[in-house]
């Protein structure tokens, strides 16, 4: 009985110091759902939400609502002209920018030369059409 006790007490003390330990170390970190990486702490450049789901990478948002069947109505981006969120099918994108995950499309609400419509960037992210893509990362910077 006494074996039990101790063994019971030992239990219980690690229990507590796990539950302390594994609490103390939380952290509120937003991760993107997509790609699992971390959303920027200092810059919102290239994020992206759709209801109250963020995203670190536009790219990101448009495969994650691909294979959600999510409506991409309400989702906004982040518009590096004028720093602030807007709605994703009224902006204006470059495809050739450096973004968290290297796809390279990058959001402005004033059009921008060379810049495509919403339509245009989903359709060549679906695609493949991306910075990621070797063949088409040289045909779009020349190399």
């Amino acid at each position: 009985m006494k074996k039990f006790k101790k063994s019971l007490i030992l239990f219980i003390i690690h229990y507590s110091l796990f539950i302390i330990i594994g609490c103390g170390t939380t952290t509120n970190k937003q991760i993107c759902p997509e790609c699992h990486m971390p959303l920027p702490k200092n810059s919102k450049i290239n994020t992206a939400y759709l209801n109250k789901t963020y995203f670190d990478d536009i790219g990101c948002m448009i495969l994650w609502t691909k294979k959600h069947n999510s409506n991409l109505v309400d989702a906004k981006v982040f518009a590096k002209d004028t720093q602030k969120y807007i709605k994703a099918i009224n902006a204006h994108y470059t495809i050739n920018e450096r973004t968290p995950m290297g796809y390279g499309f990058t959001a402005y609400e004033k059009f921008q030369k060379g810049s495509i419509n919403f339509k245009e960037m989903r359709l060549r992210m679906l695609r493949g059409e991306t910075m990621q893509n070797p063949k088409i990362r040289k045909q779009i910077l020349g190399e």
